[in-house]
């Protein structure tokens, strides 16, 4: 499949390698993807980000990434209904963590060793690049564009796609930015 992809789309793949390298997580994640794309060279996907106002802004969202992992995967949407019925989400976080350490309800580990070697990718990264390979073929797209990569990095689950859609940056947003009124798109349900 990596050779359906353009110059901009495997210089994210390989920037989202050297992100996992630079961050020590022994595998490429999907929030490895999304920073490549917002901090590399660019290609079209960069030019949405850029115009959605996300773009070069690598402090920006692992800031916001980090803040999602601490809510335990929760949205901010689902922690601003939980603080409408006087659930406090930061509080309880604080709370575990003052107990557990930080990062307790996310899973990560503060003592993270050094990993040389090759990374593999994440199950998700994994999906994410699949799901770019079949929103290129819906949009009758021949090579799979970093484009392809931020669509399907949208419409995914997790704390990568909510961080952009509390950004603004969805599915929608990013077919509108490209300027292709959304016809033939695939979206992950």
């Amino acid at each position: 499949m990596f050779e359906r992809f353009t110059k901009d789309a495997r210089e994210v793949v390989t920037g989202a390698v050297d992100e996992a390298e630079r961050s020590g997580s022994g595998t490429v994640e999907t929030e490895h993807l999304l920073l490549a794309l917002a901090t590399g060279p660019g290609g079209k996907g960069s030019f949405a980000l850029a115009a959605l106002g996300l773009r070069g802004g690598g402090d920006a969202i692992k800031a916001a990434l980090t803040d999602a992992r601490r809510r335990a995967g929760l949205s901010k949407a689902e922690a601003d209904a939980l603080a409408g019925l006087g659930i406090d989400v930061t509080e309880i976080v604080s709370r575990v963590e003052e107990v557990h350490g930080v990062g307790a309800m996310s899973g990560d580990r503060q003592d993270k060793s050094w990993w040389r070697g090759h990374r593999s990718f994440s199950r998700a990264a994994k999906d994410v690049l699949e799901q770019s390979l079949h929103i290129a073929l819906a949009r009758r797209e021949r090579g799979i564009g970093d484009e392809h990569i931020l669509l399907a990095l949208t419409s995914g689950r997790g704390v990568v796609s909510e961080v952009l859609a509390d950004h603004g940056v969805t599915y929608e947003s990013v077919v509108r930015v490209l300027g292709d009124g959304g016809g033939g798109v695939a979206k992950a349900g």
